[in-house]
């Protein structure tokens, strides 16, 4: 039985023990402790698999990798908030991809965007397809020793694999028969069928994406490089042998060839295009010209507004306060998140052959990252309008892209620290853990918390308070809807307590330990001890009737 097999085998049963994991933690919804158990399970195969497999994959990186993976799971244990499990569920599926690298012999610390993005589309792959490599090829079944109990248990496995199908297709018909045969087989196993297939179906799909993953982490594109393992398993062959002659003449000295460049995924380049794909000192000014001309054109626009305060925009004739928050921030995020992409791709596709190339591309993009930080600062400008004193308040998806615009801020910082300084390798890196602290400190954050409190400050100034939405945000809200209820016009109070009261229904009912979660059990605990404010008896009939359509 040679490693590759050994290698197969192991994969194939964490891949089991994942498989099990899964359907036993990740049935139990909503996820809280579950996720975090299972993602820690793992990390540990992952972890067992490269020490003893490929330990030359278990590096710095990697185990940084690894404790920010543990570090989002265990976020599902402390927030609550949909929005923010979303991103770290994202934030997970993004950093599993960058551990395959290795395995397609790229390093983590100094690969690029493209080689991010080829890591993505081979853990998807490996995931879906990487199964049918390890079962057909990577394990060689017929050299696995069979000794005493294992001897015969292919054979009784295949025989089930054939078996069952037909008992269950027959023991369906006669179950649907007849009656009393039906009676029998229900008393007898007592097994509740589609209960059973779900319990099949979630083990059978975990424990795919598991192995498919786990061999993606360990073998590159294809079925792996297997000359690497052969030259591990017979070291000894390889010999080399000169043979020195006296009687022939000595030969001219030659000249050493010159090396042949060698294309690999971590030295991926343009050099492989035409020509006309690629971008000289025309092109590039061209390009970003233009885009800086219309950048520029549209901050001295804005710079009136920028500088000139609320009191400028408020004194404009013909300018509606709403229009100008509501029309421009959407817009201009957008717009910065279009320029990361524009000035990566432009870097990548310059000629190299040509210092001067690089020189005008670093002028032109530093000074379109000057006009977009303008254009950031207006849109943050246009945010706090629409959600400050005069404002219509804060909502998650006016608080999620004020926090992505930040995050882009930094990014950009970054940018011009690493790529238009010639150290464009690091950059990628960088800016995923941006990502993963920016990340981290919107749960410090507690954004569903901030924005009901924000907007029971607006309240307290006399700004409108929608009640229907902020006591709609999850359970890091319960807090501060709790504090305030007093501060609350009466009908505000009634549909709070009537959502209250039913959160609190709910929350009695969830008692699987295995949706545990922080926010959750403390909002559970203040809605038990605040429970006599709840008193929902002084509100009318129509108020409640319109808090019950609204859970529709």
């Amino acid at each position: 039985m040679n490693e590759r097999t050994k290698t197969g085998l192991e994969i194939i049963q964490a891949a089991v023990l994942l498989g099990l994991l899964g359907d036993v933690l990740l049935r139990a919804t909503p996820w809280g402790v579950n996720v975090l158990l299972f993602v820690g399970a793992l990390i540990a195969a992952l972890a067992m698999l490269f020490l003893r497999r490929r330990h030359e994959f278990w590096n710095s990186q990697t185990i940084a990798l690894n404790g920010a993976l543990l570090l989002l799971a265990a976020m599902y244990v402390w927030r609550d908030s949909r929005e923010l499990h979303l991103f770290d569920g994202l934030m997970m599926l993004g950093i599993l991809a960058v551990l395959l690298l290795p395995a397609l012999k790229i390093q983590t610390r100094i690969a690029g965007v493209i080689h991010y993005a080829v890591a993505g589309a081979w853990m998807w792959m490996s995931a879906a397809f990487a199964p049918f490599f390890l079962i057909f090829d990577d394990v060689k079944w017929t050299t696995i020793p069979q000794t005493g109990w294992t001897k015969h248990l292919i054979a009784v496995l295949r025989g089930l694999a054939i078996a069952v199908p037909i008992l269950l297709v027959f023991g369906a018909l006669f179950v649907a028969a007849d009656a009393v045969y039906q009676g029998i087989v229900e008393r007898t196993l007592n097994i509740n069928f589609e209960k059973l297939v779900s319990h099949v179906f979630l083990i059978g799909v975990f424990s795919w994406l598991s192995a498919g993953y786990l061999r993606g982490a360990l073998f590159g594109f294809g079925t792996g490089d297997k000359s690497d393992e052969a030259k591990r398993e017979n070291p000894s062959q390889i010999l080399s042998v000169t043979e020195i002659r006296e009687d022939e003449p000595a030969k001219p000295e030659e000249k050493p060839a010159a090396p042949e460049k060698t294309w690999t995924w971590q030295n991926l380049d343009n050099s492989f295009l035409p020509r006309g794909l690629t971008l000289g000192a025309i092109e590039i000014s061209i390009i970003l010209g233009l885009i800086n001309l219309l950048f520029l054109s549209f901050v001295i626009v804005q710079l009136p507004y920028l500088f000139g305060g609320f009191e400028l925009v408020q004194n404009t004739p013909d300018f509606k306060l709403a229009e100008y928050a509501r029309r421009g921030f959407g817009e201009l995020v957008t717009v910065a998140a279009l320029v990361l992409p524009i000035l990566m791709t432009s870097h990548w596709l310059l000629r190299k052959d040509a210092p001067v190339n690089e020189k005008i591309y670093r002028a032109l993009a530093g000074i379109q990252v000057v006009l977009l930080f303008v254009i950031m600062a207006s849109a943050m400008q246009r945010l706090f309008i629409l959600t400050g004193n005069l404002g219509y308040g804060l909502t998650t998806i006016r608080f999620y892209p004020m926090a992505f615009m930040i995050w882009l801020a930094i990014v950009f910082i970054w940018f011009t620290a690493t790529v238009l300084r010639g150290a464009r390798q690091h950059f990628t890196w960088g800016a995923l853990w941006s990502a993963v602290l920016v990340l981290a400190v919107l749960h410090f954050v507690n954004p569903d918390d901030y924005i009901a409190r924000t907007n029971l400050r607006l309240m307290r100034e006399g700004r409108s308070f929608d009640a229907y939405y902020n006591s709609r945000l999850s359970d890091d809200a319960i807090p501060g809807l709790v504090e305030n209820l007093g501060a609350m016009s009466f009908e505000n109070q009634c549909v709070v307590k009537w959502r209250l009261t039913q959160r609190l229904g709910e929350a009695n009912a969830e008692t699987d330990v295995r949706s545990w979660n922080y926010s959750r059990w403390a909002g559970r605990r203040n809605l038990i001890t605040n429970y006599d404010a709840f008193d929902t008896s002084n509100c009318s009939d129509e108020m409640k009737r319109f808090s019950r359509a609204e859970e529709f």
